[in-house]
């Protein structure tokens, strides 16, 4: 595994453009293509954002490569809530950023931090840029 790269974030969601911004520069600098990469981030930083953090709470965004080559992505919230996959609704405006990250990753789950709260990742298929 290589060494995380990490950047905190304030649970704003105006934040969540200095996530994308941080994993493009990490993918860049790992010479793979950071178009689904900055996807997923966008959810999961979101999802932290809005489901587990409270205004101004740090919400932790870190990448890292596993041995195998493997991308992960993760978002560290403080809420012990784990996310749920709602059924698909048609006349929602919002609900579907887990149904997008099934469709993106390889696979993705959550875990709970020693100190309280999650970090809920998603491993992506390396691309070459």
């Amino acid at each position: 595994m290589t060494e995380a790269a990490t950047l905190v974030i304030k649970a704003d969601l105006g934040a969540i453009k200095q996530a994308r911004d941080f994993v493009a520069v990490t993918f860049g600098a790992w010479r793979l293509d950071d178009d689904v990469a900055r996807t997923v981030i966008s959810e999961l930083a979101t999802n932290a954002i809005r489901h587990g953090s409270r205004a101004g709470d740090p919400v932790v965004v870190r990448a890292y490569r596993r041995d195998d080559g493997a991308a992960v992505l993760e978002a560290w919230d403080v809420s012990d809530v784990p996310p749920v996959v709602r059924p698909v609704n048609y006349a929602a405006e919002s609900g579907r950023g887990l149904l997008l990250i099934e469709a993106l990753v390889r696979r993705w789950g959550t875990r709970p931090l020693t100190e309280g709260g999650k970090v809920v990742w998603a491993e992506l298929e390396p691309v070459p840029a």
